[in-house]
């Protein structure tokens, strides 16, 4: 096989996102070695390729191991992986260097890695290959089609990685911000920006995705209390709730959550001769994966609150504890039924709507300041304008409100948080009071809505020149010796009082 004769990229994991991101690169002109473990994916991924391209020419060549692959690739070679986080990625690093990789040759992680785990991998393998990564983010659909893409590391991989990631990834129109889709194989749409953008040094592209994946987790759980709201506190069916959701993505709450919750909602089985709507026999324990506890525990560790983001978390936690909240409900009273007249009613899904939307602003704010917050920890320079950008489609928390938090850093590159841009600070003052009504309605009809209500909380608390901070630093001075400050007093000079002694002295600290 001639160098001219072998394929552009090797690709190993064909599970479902391994998969399409093949066919996707196939369809952009590529033509990909492919390897996987399960030899029956490779057949899998081959023979769907030859079926949507309708073509015999193979644009995807399988390999039975990594030398094979190694040797059926341009060099220098550049190699995709797509296979679970942790353990698996350093697995197949570790034969590929057995299997002949070189040092020039670029091997891109596009799993769900930890960060920090990515850093400390490019320096591990930096004398062996050039690890990068990009973390990938639309499900199966967005990787079959157009994903958003968020790579780092080597400056020098990215100038070969470019190409390939602006054709594959997902485009909005430059003007209008609107999605431009394809959904058909062998489709490729040229115009347009590219869901993607170099996001900084190693691990910056996988912590902008754990970011990603913790608004995610809180846009989720806010659509999803307002699901439970409507459906317990206001007796509405699935379908009746679906059509309040439709409305609702006609105008600023438009987004791909809420577009998927639509189907979901509306989406009916049979169970016993009766259609009966599938989210009325799903269980209500919620999975996870890890990213959005990632991203709690980072707010945590750099001291940026992110509680809606946390709330989300717990939410996912408490809705494991499936047996433990079966017995509480026999045991624990909650408000009687609150009885709301038709016109109260139709009142309170506006206020809903309005609690909806200056909670996901609050999510959307508390990611971007922790990512701000990051990168003054880690040394990065991110642009946060491009990241919105990039999030704008393709990825799973695509949304049209995205648009003006591109606009807002476009304003100002130095915006600390969100809850400081004109727009937004309109939009919440605009929408607080119809926000406050709807979580008072919702803890008379006794609901759990943490993530909605935590978002008010983060507001006022952001919206507050003074917080009882003072009296907890009082108190940790009285147990602790801890001292404080003084708003009388030159900044950071500290004090504390003698509380054991009669007159309780106060003296500055050195």
């Amino acid at each position: 096989m001639t160098q001219s004769t072998r394929c552009d990229i090797g690709f190993i994991g064909l599970g479902v996102m391994g998969k399409n991101l093949v066919l996707n690169l196939a369809d952009n002109g590529y033509s990909i070695a492919a390897f996987d473990l399960d030899n029956e994916k490779v057949k899998a991924v081959i023979a769907q390729d030859k079926f949507e391209s309708k073509s015999d020419n193979a644009r995807v060549v399988g390999c039975s191991s990594y030398t094979e692959l190694l040797s059926k690739l341009k060099t220098p070679h550049l190699i995709v992986l797509s296979v679970p986080a942790g353990a698996p990625v350093d697995q197949v690093c570790e034969s590929l260097i057995g299997g002949g990789v070189q040092p020039d040759d670029i091997v891109i992680d596009t799993g769900n890695s930890l960060w920090v785990d990515t850093v400390k991998r490019e320096e591990k393998y930096k004398n062996n290959f050039i690890l990068f990564s990009s973390a990938v983010s639309g499900g199966e659909v967005g990787a079959r089609f157009g994903p958003a893409l968020m790579p780092s590391g080597s400056a020098y991989a990215w100038t070969r990685i470019q190409p390939i990631w602006e054709a594959i990834s997902a485009k909005v129109d430059s003007v209008t911000g609107k999605p431009l889709e394809r959904t058909k194989p062998g489709e490729v749409v040229n115009e347009g920006e590219p869901c993607t953008t170099y996001i900084g040094p190693a691990g910056a592209g996988h912590y902008v995705k754990m970011v990603h994946n913790g608004i995610e987790y809180a846009d989720m759980q806010i659509i999803c209390e307002a699901y439970q709201v409507l459906r317990d506190g206001l007796k509405l069916s699935a379908e009746e709730i679906a059509d309040i959701f439709a409305q609702w993505n006609k105008g600023p709450l438009n987004s791909y959550l809420m577009e998927i919750s639509v189907d979901v909602l509306r989406h009916k089985i049979d169970v016993d001769g009766k259609q009966i709507p599938l989210v009325d026999v799903i269980l209500d324990k919620a999975g996870q994966k890890g990213t959005g506890l990632w991203t709690a525990m980072s707010s945590l560790e750099l001291g940026t609150p992110a509680p809606t983001i946390s709330q989300a978390v717990y939410a996912r936690s408490i809705s494991s504890m499936k047996n433990i909240r079966v017995q509480a409900s026999e045991l624990l009273i909650g408000p009687e039924t609150l009885s709301l007249s038709e016109e109260e009613k139709q009142s309170f899904i506006k206020n809903l709507h309005d609690a909806v939307y200056c909670s996901k602003i609050c999510a959307y704010a508390q990611g971007f300041q922790l990512m701000k917050q990051a990168e003054n920890e880690h040394g990065w320079t991110l642009n946060f304008s491009s990241i919105a950008k990039i999030w704008r489609a393709g990825c799973i928390i695509r949304a049209a409100f995205l648009q003006s938090i591109t606009a807002a850093f476009e304003r100002n590159e130095q915006l600390e948080n969100l809850l400081l841009d004109p727009y937004f600070v309109e939009q919440l003052n605009n929408n607080q009071l119809n926000w406050r009504q709807a979580i008072s309605t919702i803890s008379l009809m006794g609901i759990p809505a943490g993530a909605l209500s935590s978002s008010l909380s983060y507001f006022d608390s952001m919206r507050s020149n003074v917080l009882p901070a003072n009296l907890l630093q009082g108190q940790r001075d009285y147990f602790g010796a801890h001292t404080f400050e003084r708003v009388d007093k030159a900044a950071g000079k500290k004090y504390h009082v003698e509380w054991a002694t009669a007159d309780k002295e106060m003296k500055q600290v050195e």
